[in-house]
């Protein structure tokens, strides 16, 4: 029941990121999601991961962080286990290959949400700077997941875990874009990262069409100019 909820609690907000990258990709295609980045002002200067997404779009960025550290359980959101299980005693009939399967799973699911961060925010296969582009790109990908991974394993000896009404507050007030105030605060930033990526990229049609559609009494486009 626990892990029922906490999984729609947050993969409502990290599907609003999956749009807001649409949105401004103009693609649901991962290449040209991908390659979209390498192009603008900064690119042209041999440092494109300033052109990457998560410089313009860094709050959806930061949100999404959040949502994959949730949606894959692990510390501090790992309360789906009871709090005298919080050793995985909920496993505690399982052994040998069993109980392995369940944990491999857990890392898939780790290195699947920071895959799709990398090729949505950091670039994907594409390299930091121009001076670096004689590296193969599946090595910058592995590079920039194997980062985004370890970052999994920092906020665990970092952070304490939280409790869960702490948990569905963060999901549901704090993240959730049908929250009036959030959908106000993040219809402002993606207008503002999205004419920035316009700037950045030459666009001058743009894609501004309604981002918040989560809350009816935000319908509202963002003025042409």
């Amino acid at each position: 029941m626990r892990a029922s909820a906490q999984m729609v609690s947050y993969e409502i907000a990290m599907g609003f990121c999956f749009l807001v990258i649409i949105m401004v990709s103009g693609s649901m295609n991962l290449t040209e999601i991908v390659m979209g980045q390498n192009k603008g002002i900064f690119a042209s200067m041999g440092v494109s991961f300033l052109s990457w997404n998560w410089l313009p779009l860094l709050p959806i960025f930061i949100v999404y962080l959040i949502s994959c550290v949730a949606e894959t359980n692990r510390h501090p959101f790992d309360v789906v286990e009871g709090e005298a299980e919080i050793v995985a005693g909920h496993m505690v009939e399982y052994s040998g290959m069993g109980f392995a399967i369940f944990f491999l799973a857990e890392y898939a699911s780790m290195w699947l949400v920071s895959i799709l961060a990398v090729l949505m925010f950091l670039g994907g296969w594409l390299s930091p700077v121009a001076a670096l582009d004689f590296i193969p790109g599946w090595i910058w990908l592995g590079i920039k997941t194997f980062v985004v991974v370890s970052m999994f394993i920092w906020i665990r000896a970092t952070f304490p875990r939280f409790r869960y009404d702490q948990i569905m507050r963060l999901g549901w007030k704090d993240l959730h874009p049908s929250h009036p105030g959030v959908a106000a605060d993040r219809r402002g930033l993606v207008a503002l990262a999205m004419e920035y990526l316009e700037i950045k990229r030459g666009h001058t049609n743009g894609c501004r069409c309604c981002c918040i559609f989560f809350h009816p009494g935000l319908f509202q486009k963002f003025p042409s100019g």
